[in-house]
């Protein structure tokens, strides 16, 4: 027998097994039966007290657009470049048309469906405050229904909400992503600080007593760059300041923290601002290993602080799967980014641009003159009933990889982060000093080049891959999740003499060999599964060793 095939829409119905926990699945010390996540522990726990490891996604452009996700270059980055261009090909009545139908169908009850089909347990809200809040400091209630209206389909779905502060008033980036003029505004003006506190005490005092919140998100990625070092200090003090206007309204909701520096500098957590808080951090486009985090570990068990990721993603499917496993094996929930763009293969779902789109991009760029009125209508009104999770393009790979559910492809760097006599074997190895250091793992590029590309897309092509070198009777562990059938796995590596082992929940599987021509070897064989679940499967070099490039698992034929 053969894993079901599925249709597309079925393929999103993944349901994956429920993380692995660090040792320790017991009900937390000093948790208690509540209504809320909260802190134990030093561990997030549910409502209950038991441990969660979270896994969500992220709703990017839905009530903050970015640029990128439009397709747009330099010229239309932020919000209100982005409202602008579309006013200026528009008109203004057709804008707000445009605008209010983009809010309503962007982010809309299926997708909220298809996230928790797909697995999450909560999404991450990043919101622009002028959708809440007018300059003079009101608030603005068509605004907060938005939110209101997410938070009732994700109750009803069972998944809670991050509220994530991605636009302050002023900026606190300095760039594209927070709707600023090109400084982190929040900072050097007073007037800017007070509204952002009258927004967050205003929100705390909303959803105080809504289960579905899973928490507040104080601030995204503040103080990039150069304006880390010279408001580092301001930025302690504001988020201190925000606490204690949160805490005035709601003691019960966890309040996370994000470093400077993309949410990658921490140098500012010295102390324990909140006991029932969470420090945040965003990884992109760099090596996937525990040294690239340790330093987060660390300082949240120096204050005995839950450490969470709370961006990441813009990657291939490999990569993904890679960065989920080492984050649940160190005991890190993540959230993925983002949910939908526009013409993307790196999330799940992606917007069909209408025909004409490429016109709106090159008048956005300005390279070429304006569009005709009717046209530029038709063109953006096509492109809103596309918005729907009905009519975008799926991505299943990407899913599979956060969860890595099968069918999957993993990198040979994408072995398990157990440690030695867990994730590997190995009688002699020369790691690479920027990828799995700690490892005794010999991984390489394909072509003997030092630098190794995380980017994407990728600057080289398959002589860039990392492959793993290994000696006779080395292996390497992978975690693949399995629904009942037949699978077939494949160890694909470099050409040579000898042959590979593989085992499943340690079980032989017997191999055969294809030659894959100019390309690599690929061994072959089928596994049976009877009982869904998470089979450790182990690659072993031969007695002439093996260059492995990758594993994949795919449904049997």
């Amino acid at each position: 027998m053969s894993p079901e095939r599925q249709t597309e829409k079925e393929s999103f119905v993944l349901h994956p097994s429920a993380p692995e926990h660090p040792p320790g699945d017991e009900l937390a010390p000093g948790a208690g039966v509540g209504r809320f996540h909260h802190v134990a522990g030093g561990r997030i726990v549910d409502p209950d007290g038991h441990p969660v490891l979270l896994r969500g996604v992220g709703l990017g452009n839905w009530l903050l657009p970015e640029g990128y996700m439009w397709g747009f270059g330099a010229s239309a980055a932020s919000p209100r470049q982005i409202e602008a261009a579309v006013e200026e090909m528009l008109g203004a009545v057709d804008a707000e048309r445009f605008w209010r139908g983009f809010r309503d169908r962007f982010v809309a009850e299926a997708d909220v469906v298809a996230i928790a089909q797909a697995g999450f347990d909560h999404v991450r809200l990043p919101v622009n405050w002028r959708v809440l809040m007018t300059s003079a400091g009101g608030f603005l209630e068509a605004g907060f229904e938005l939110v209101d209206r997410l938070i009732g389909w994700c109750r009803e779905q069972g998944l809670t909400v991050l509220i994530d502060l991605h636009g302050a008033p002023g900026g606190q980036t300095g760039t594209n992503i927070d709707d600023s003029a090109g400084r982190p505004e929040l900072f050097m003006d007073p007037r800017n600080e007070e509204l952002a506190v009258a927004l967050w005490t205003e929100i705390a005092r909303r959803y105080r007593d809504e289960p579905a919140v899973l928490g507040y998100d104080l601030l995204n990625e503040p103080l990039p760059d150069q304006w880390q070092h010279r408001y580092s200090g301001e930025l302690v003090a504001l988020y201190r300041r925000l606490t204690a206007a949160v805490r005035s309204q709601d003691p019960d909701h966890l309040i996370m923290y994000e470093g400077t520096h993309w949410a990658t500098n921490w140098d500012i957590f010295t102390e324990v601002w909140d006991p029932n808080s969470v420090l945040q951090f965003h990884k992109y486009w760099s090596p996937v290993d525990r040294a690239g985090i340790e330093r987060f570990l660390a300082v949240g068990r120096r204050l005995g602080l839950p450490v969470y990721m709370g961006e990441g993603g813009e990657n291939t499917p490999e990569w993904i799967a890679a960065a989920t496993q080492l984050y649940e094996d160190c005991g890190v929930g993540w959230n993925f980014w983002t949910w939908k763009k526009i013409e993307t293969r790196t999330s799940p779902l992606s917007v069909r641009a209408p025909d004409g789109w490429d016109r709106v991009l090159a008048r956005v760029e300005g390279t070429a003159g304006r569009l005709d009125r009717d046209d530029a209508v038709r063109i953006f009104d096509e492109l809103l009933e596309n918005m729907t999770a009905a009519r975008c393009t799926r991505h299943p790979a990407v899913l599979h990889a956060l969860f890595r559910l099968a069918p999957l492809t993993l990198p040979a760097y994408g072995f398990t982060f157990r440690g030695a006599g867990v994730s590997y074997g190995t009688a002699a190895a020369t790691p690479h000093p920027r990828l799995r250091a700690d490892d005794a793992v010999t991984l390489r590029r394909r072509d003997g080049a030092p630098d190794l590309d995380f980017g994407h897309p990728a600057r080289v092509g398959r002589e860039g891959d990392v492959v793993a070198d290994l000696g006779a009777g080395d292996w390497l562990a992978f975690d693949v999740e399995l629904v009942p059938g037949e699978w077939t796995i494949a160890v694909i590596g470099e050409h040579g003499p000898g042959a590979p082992a593989v085992t499943a929940a340690g079980s032989r599987v017997t191999l055969t060999s294809r030659d894959g021509g100019a390309a690599d070897q690929v061994w072959t064989g089928t596994y049976t599964v009877l009982e869904r679940g998470r089979p450790e499967i182990r690659v072993t070099a031969g007695p002439d060793g093996l260059v492995l490039t990758r594993l994949r698992v795919t449904a049997a034929t």
